[in-house]
């Protein structure tokens, strides 16, 4: 499929526009759908194994990948959740432990005050996303600046099949997936290099 074009002064208005829609949308799917995320996700994982797995606390309305923390946990791998530093900056991943307190962070996100460590695998979630490899987060840059700082990292997208979109209009620092995970399938992403 052609990946369709958009004149910079059109993406941000498009993006916009975009965000609402699938932010609605994921408002109906049902815990089952979860579930099946996460199983997919535990195959990934247990394929590339990794040391350590960046995961994220959710957001009302977005996966909930705490089930699989505790899964990966128990299995002996080492999970990082990341916390929002100020507008700018990069994410930063700290080490997460079963029963260890959450602390508030930036826009309602939530992450432990472990030490800081360097994920193996990435999991990244998705407003929106493409077969292209494309994603539309919430606006605010994060993994667009922190992917780039971990090049030897598996980025796995993840989101429900009503969050696809055709063609999602891509900024010139807009990273790409290279796969991403919804309940009916895992998507690989044809010429998106592999970070792995």
């Amino acid at each position: 499929m052609k990946i369709m074009s958009y004149q910079p002064e059109q993406i941000d208005c498009v993006k916009r526009e975009l965000r609402q829609a699938h932010l609605q949308a994921r408002l109906q799917v049902t815990p089952r759908c979860n579930r099946q995320i996460v199983a997919r996700l535990m195959r990934l994982v247990q394929a590339c194994r990794p040391k350590v797995v960046a995961a994220v606390w959710p957001l009302a309305g977005e996966v909930d990948l705490r089930p699989l923390c505790y899964q990966l946990a128990r299995a002996g791998y080492q999970i990082a959740l990341p916390e929002t530093m100020p507008k700018g900056q990069p994410l930063r991943f700290r080490q997460w432990r079963e029963g260890q307190p959450m602390h508030k962070g930036r826009f309602g996100t939530s992450y432990p005050k472990g030490s800081c460590v360097h994920p193996d695998v990435i999991f990244v979630p998705c407003v929106a996303f493409d077969r292209q490899g494309g994603r539309l987060g919430y606006g605010g840059g994060y993994y667009d600046r922190t992917l780039p700082l971990y090049p030897h990292a598996k980025i796995i997208g993840y989101g429900f099949a009503v969050q696809e979109a055709i063609n999602l209009p891509m900024g010139q620092y807009d990273q790409r997936l290279n796969v991403v995970v919804t309940e009916l399938e895992t998507i690989q992403i044809d010429g998106v290099k592999d970070q792995h």
